[in-house]
């Protein structure tokens, strides 16, 4: 139940520069404008929205750009969230627990408090759904970039013979970290946690090590089949994705990690199931015994239900939050209701909100959604613009 999927399209980390944040910053008058109005509509106590809005003018023509208030800050991120068409757990935007770090700029400093957000949201397995705002685009002010997809990501190394070790998704990623001095453990496994790398033009690279106390990870293991406990296969339990631009009233937050809490099909039946990932379905078959002679015998989707079951059983007795594509799927249809009740469109994305195991079984395959994108929104961090959120 990540703020938006948790496993966004990966980008050429090879030809990345050292900072992908354009200096020249024009501010969106009517963006901003509108944001300035929602927030104030949406919380009447404010008092007048003309006074916001002659402070805010003042300031962009003073300086180029304005400064969000707290208030607008929490309020923007939350309807980030609310407004991400890809994610189906949206349910719980205003619970989402927003950390103002915007005076944190430099390297070393934005990968130290990527951590501490580890610590915040994993709450001893009773995950919170959190997000850290760095530093924004300022005229002549470049803002930091986390090159890390996700703040947990597991690394990759491909054998002589070709093969990968590890989640070959992060094959880049790992070559990178190794480029900048990432030491691997002495013996090299399929899930070593990687380094944080952050950049900011005029500052040294941050490549920074996530202590083992902050990456809280669940053993699989399965009810009925005690084999699988003994493969060793893990997971995280925090999906902070932090490679997104976090845009709000016209102000980009080119580092802005967030999280909520995993939806079991995330894990089970994508990352550790794709074929360019773990691709644990084949093994996991024929330790079953399936018949494999032919697609026709649904080895794959037998395989695919125990890994999802192993997903969910663990995390349940391990005592950390996740939840099950069907009780989510229900969730979404509740807040779609709850928005169309207070007269707000609730943009959705079916490819993204169907879920990839029984989706036909769930209540969101069953409707079409309006996939107009709003704003406040979670864009990709390179592409400039108004382009759409990316999974």
């Amino acid at each position: 139940m990540t703020p938006v999927p948790t496993d966004v399209m990966p980008r050429s980390l090879t030809a990345l520069p050292p900072a992908q944040v354009e200096h020249t910053v024009e501010i969106d008058i009517a963006e901003v404008e509108d944001f300035v109005r929602q927030h104030h509509a949406e919380h009447p106590g404010l008092g007048p929205v003309e006074d916001r809005l002659a402070e805010v003018h003042a300031e962009i023509a003073a300086t180029g750009t304005y400064r969000h208030t707290t208030a607008e800050l929490t309020f923007g991120a939350r309807v980030a969230w609310r407004n991400s068409s890809r994610c189906i757990g949206r349910l719980y935007w205003r619970s989402l627990k927003v950390r103002d770090l915007r005076e944190v700029s430099t390297p070393a400093d934005v990968a130290a408090e990527c951590v501490e957000h580890l610590r915040v949201a994993t709450n001893k397995g009773k995950i919170r759904p959190v997000i850290t705002i760095f530093a924004p685009a300022e005229p002549g002010m470049p803002a930091p970039q986390i090159l890390n997809e996700q703040i947990v990501r597991y690394a990759a190394y491909r054998g002589t013979d070709g093969g990968v070790l590890g989640d070959a998704r992060n094959l880049a990623l790992t070559e990178l970290a190794l480029k900048r001095g990432w030491q691997p453990p002495a013996t090299r496994g399929p899930f070593d946690v990687l380094p944080l790398m952050v950049s900011c033009e005029g500052h040294d690279p941050a490549l920074v090590e996530i202590p083992a106390d902050a990456v809280l990870e669940v053993p699989l293991s399965h009810p009925d089949l005690p084999w699988l406990g003994a493969l060793g296969v893990k997971w995280h339990a925090v999906p902070a994705i932090s490679n997104m631009r976090l845009r709000i009233g016209g102000v980009d937050y080119p580092s802005a990690p967030f999280n909520g809490w995993y939806m079991g099909t995330e894990i089970g039946a994508r990352n550790l199931a794709d074929h360019d990932r773990y691709d644990l379905l084949p093994y996991i078959a024929k330790r079953m015994g399936l018949d494999m002679s032919s697609e026709a015998t649904l080895w794959r989707d037998r395989a695919l239900i125990e890994l999802n079951r192993a997903v969910l059983h663990s995390f349940g007795e391990a005592g950390v939050t996740i939840t099950d594509h069907h009780t989510e799927a229900q969730r979404f249809i509740t807040h779609l209701e709850k928005e169309e009740a207070a007269g707000r469109a609730c943009p959705a994305d079916w490819s993204w909100i169907v879920p990839p195991v029984s989706g036909g079984l769930t209540p969101v395959y069953h409707r079409y959604y309006d996939t107009q994108d709003l704003l406040p929104n979670f864009f990709p961090a390179a592409a400039p613009g108004k382009c759409p959120v990316a999974h």
